[in-house]
C-alpha cells in the first residue's frame, strides 16, 4: 500500500521491533507478581470510575491484568509457556511478512480499539487484553494458512482450521450476547483492517482472475482451430499455412486459388 509506504516515511519512529514479544512478557511478569501478591490483577485491570479518580495506570495495565486467568499452578505456567511462544513465533512471521512498521500499526490498533471498548462499555470485557493475541492468530493464519501447529504435540493442524474454530466461537457469542456485537468489532478491528478486509480483496480479485481467463479460453481459438476456411476446397491457413484468403461478393471466403473472378 502505498499510503503506508508514505507513513512509514513520516512516522518511521513508531516502529517496534518485536512488539508482541515485550507484550507477552509483561504477561509473563505479571504472572509472577500475581504468585506473590494475588490481588495485583484487581490493581491493574479496567475500572473506569477508578481511572477518573485518577488511577489512570489501568488505562493501559488492564490489556496484561488477567496473565493469571489460566490459574497460577502448573496448568497455567504450562499454558502462559505456551502463549509466549506461539506470540514470538507469530511476531517474527507477521514482520518478516509486513515488516516492523506495519505490524506495530497493527498492534497499535489493537491496543486502542480495546481501550475505546472497554471505555464505552458500562460493563469492561473480562480478559479482553488476550484479544490481541487472538487478533495476531487471525492474521498469522490468514497470512500463513497452512501452517501447521502440533495439538497435544501430536496432532498436525494447519493454522487455518484453528482460526475458523475460534471465529466460530466468536460468531456464536454474538449471537448468544449481540450487545457485544461492538465491544467485539473494536477488538478486532485491527484485524479488518489490516488483514481480514485486504484478504477478501485479494480473494476477489483471484476469483474475477480465474473468471476473466475462463471467459477468454471460453472464445480462445484452440491451437488446431482455423480461422479461415475455403468454400471451395475446405482449405485452411492450418493445413496450408501459404494461402491467402480473401472474402467474395458472396459473403463466403476463399482461397487464392478458388477466388471468384
Amino acid at each position: 500500500m502505498l499510503f503506508l509506504d508514505k507513513w512509514e516515511r513520516k512516522f518511521g519512529w513508531l516502529s517496534f521491533p518485536g512488539l508482541l514479544k515485550y507484550y507477552a512478557l509483561f504477561h509473563v511478569l505479571v504472572y509472577l507478581l500475581q504468585i506473590v501478591n494475588p490481588g495485583i490483577g484487581e490493581i491493574l485491570d479496567f475500572n473506569r470510575a477508578k481511572i477518573m479518580d485518577g488511577e489512570v495506570w489501568r488505562v493501559f495495565t488492564f490489556l496484561v491484568a488477567d496473565s493469571g486467568s489460566g490459574g497460577l499452578g502448573a496448568f497455567g505456567a504450562l499454558f502462559l509457556f505456551f502463549m509466549v511462544m506461539i506470540a514470538f513465533m507469530m511476531n517474527d512471521s507477521l514482520e518478516g511478512a509486513w515488516g516492523v512498521f506495519r505490524t506495530s500499526l497493527f498492534h497499535y490498533t489493537a491496543f486502542v480499539g480495546l481501550i475505546l471498548a472497554n471505555f464505552l462499555y458500562a460493563e469492561p470485557m473480562a480478559g479482553s487484553g488476550f484479544f490481541v493475541y487472538t487478533s495476531a492468530f487471525f492474521a498469522f493464519a490468514t497470512l500463513f494458512p497452512r501452517h501447521e501447529f502440533m495439538m497435544f504435540l501430536i496432532i498436525p493442524v494447519q493454522v487455518r482450521w484453528l482460526a475458523f474454530l475460534g471465529g466460530g466461537f466468536l460468531v456464536f457469542g454474538v449471537i448468544f450476547n449481540p450487545i457485544y456485537f461492538g465491544f467485539l468489532l473494536l477488538g478486532f478491528g485491527n484485524y479488518l483492517l489490516w488483514a481480514g478486509i485486504p484478504a477478501l480483496r485479494g480473494q476477489a480479485r483471484a476469483v474475477n482472475s480465474v473468471a476473466r481467463k475462463r471467459k477468454f479460453d471460453k472464445y480462445k481459438l484452440d491451437d488446431g482451430e482455423a480461422f479461415h476456411r475455403c468454400k471451395t476446397c475446405g482449405r485452411t491457413e492450418v493445413s496450408d499455412p501459404e494461402l491467402e484468403f480473401r472474402m467474395a461478393a458472396d459473403g463466403e471466403e476463399y482461397c487464392g486459388d478458388h477466388l471468384p473472378q
